[in-house]
């Protein structure tokens, strides 16, 4: 059966008296996808800095620690059902074996809890350390991988996933201005190309009193293989820039036009070359 996929951009500046009252507002947006026929959510990358304003003292590591110590557990309840899932954006993570801060994607796949740390980091993402792993997963028959915003740039992350199945990208991500949004939306779609993939995009909206992020742009956008077997549908939809608000995209994940297209061997294809010529770059003389 095919999976249907919500993406949506955030607000981190909504009206919430605590962090409790932030987290729900964020499982709201949730269960309402869900209840309207989604099977899984995406939201963006710093969703969770939304809370520092709400926490004492107002820092970073104080974030991690609220979030993970006391918001996850009861998210992870609440966002238990079966045959749902949801990137929860990214809050960051405090790693007390090796000391270091790091922006991780929470992951719930009917309630059990997984994680994606972001590999590469922006310059003002000093306070944080990068994450060691890739890590691909299932769920409903279908492969991921999230990529968190400037690692979808990072051509090196696609050569790693070639030949790995991966079905959708999914990318969580936060920029300033509309030139981060077209980085990350241009390099998601080289991606879909390269990998034969159906990329997701939600970039975070609007903005928040945070030592990380005040005010953002951002929209949704999806991007498909540009194969035989998706010639028939709209390649990419990319929704218009905001800078504020909540915008929605919902596509469903055709897995067979996957398969066809894997199975079609004679055409040109880059996801299906499966041996890289040897070749150096000459400078001149």
């Amino acid at each position: 059966m095919p999976l249907t996929l919500e993406l949506c951009t955030f607000d981190p500046g909504i009206s919430a008296s605590s962090p409790a009252a932030y987290a729900a507002a964020v499982a709201e947006v949730v269960e309402t996808a869900w209840d309207e026929g989604a099977d899984i959510v995406l939201l963006p990358e710093f969703t969770w800095l939304g809370i520092e304003p709400l926490v004492e003292p107002k820092t970073t590591r104080r974030v991690a620690e609220v979030f993970w110590g006391e918001l996850m557990p009861t998210l992870q309840s609440l966002l238990h059902r079966p045959e749902k899932a949801v990137v929860l954006g990214t809050a960051p993570f405090w790693d007390e074996e090796h000391g270091e801060l790091r922006n991780r994607a929470p992951i719930l796949v009917e309630g059990v809890l997984s994680f994606q740390d972001k590999l590469h980091l922006t310059p003002w993402e000093e306070a944080f350390a990068p994450g060691k792993a890739l890590r691909v997963w299932e769920f409903g028959g279908v492969r991921f991988a999230v990529i968190i915003c400037l690692d979808i740039e990072i051509p090196e992350i696609s050569v790693k996933l070639r030949g790995r199945g991966v079905d959708v990208i999914l990318v969580p991500s936060a920029t300033e201005t509309t030139l981060g949004v077209e980085r990350v939306d241009r390099c998601a779609s080289a991606r879909a190309v390269e990998l034969g993939a159906i990329v997701g995009v939600s970039h975070l909206t609007g903005g928040t009193q945070s030592s990380l992020i005040d005010e953002n742009v951002g929209r949704t956008a999806v991007y498909y293989p540009s194969q035989a077997s998706f010639r028939h549908e709209p390649r990419w939809n990319e929704g218009e820039v905001i800078d504020r608000g909540i915008q929605k995209q919902r596509l469903v994940i055709d897995k067979r036009a996957l398969d066809v297209m894997r199975r079609m061997r004679q055409e040109t294809n880059p996801a299906l070359l499966t041996s890289m010529p040897v070749f150096e770059v000459v400078s001149p003389t």
